[in-house]
Formats: structure tokens, sequence, C-alpha cells
């Protein structure tokens, strides 16, 4: 379960750090081609939106690795499990049902990484 939990949550780790830090970084126009949600949604939001991003990619990896209050990875996989809830509705919202399946795909990766967290952890 361990070399499970360290593959799940090291690429989610990855992804949430790339996603993240774009998010985090750049412009409104920069972002606009790859995440079209972004004309309506205020930019301090999607700022927050990518830090939580980061801080659950942090989160999902550092605990462990240090041993210092491990539990966390749990929390920060659940943290992640709602964003990809929120981004569900956000492409609903806009009729982008066909736009979900990679939110669909973190949404269980996340899910599995609190899985093996409770049982591994």
């Amino acid at each position: 379960m361990e070399i499970a939990y360290w593959i799940v949550g090291g690429l989610l780790a990855v992804f949430y750090l790339y996603a993240g830090g774009k998010k985090v970084a750049q412009t409104q126009e920069r972002l606009q081609p790859m995440m079209g949600w972004v004309d309506r949604v205020p930019m301090p939001l999607v700022r927050v939106i990518g830090a939580l991003e980061l801080a659950g990619a942090v989160g999902l990896v550092l605990p462990p690795l240090t041993g210092v209050a491990p539990v966390l990875a749990v929390a920060a996989a659940v943290g992640l499990v709602l964003i990809q809830v929120g981004g569900i509705a956000v492409h609903l919202s806009r009729g982008e049902a066909r736009l979900i399946g990679l939110n669909i795909g973190l949404l269980a990766a996340a899910a599995g990484a609190v899985w093996l967290g409770t049982v591994w952890l």
C-alpha cells in the first residue's frame, strides 16, 4: 500500500504543482486558452484555487515524507477531491459536460489517495 500511495500521491503532486503554479503566476490572458473558465471567475479566486492546489500538492508529499503529522496527507487529498467537485460544478454550469473527464480522473485519483492514506498512514 505504501508504494501505491507514493505513486498516486506523487503523480497528483506533480500535476497540482504545475496546475496550481500556473494559476498563481500567470495572467488571465495566458490562462484563457487552457482554462476557459477563468473568464467568468475573478482572478483573485483563481489565485486562491491555485494556492490551494499548491498546498494540496505539498500536503500529499511532505507529511508522509517527514513523518510529521502524516494524517495531513489525507486532509490534503480530501481538499483536492473538493477542488475537483467544484471544477466539475463549474464545467457543468457552463454547459461543458464533455470537459469533465480530467476532473473525474483527478477526483478518482485523489479519492484513491484518501483511501490509501487511511490504510497506510
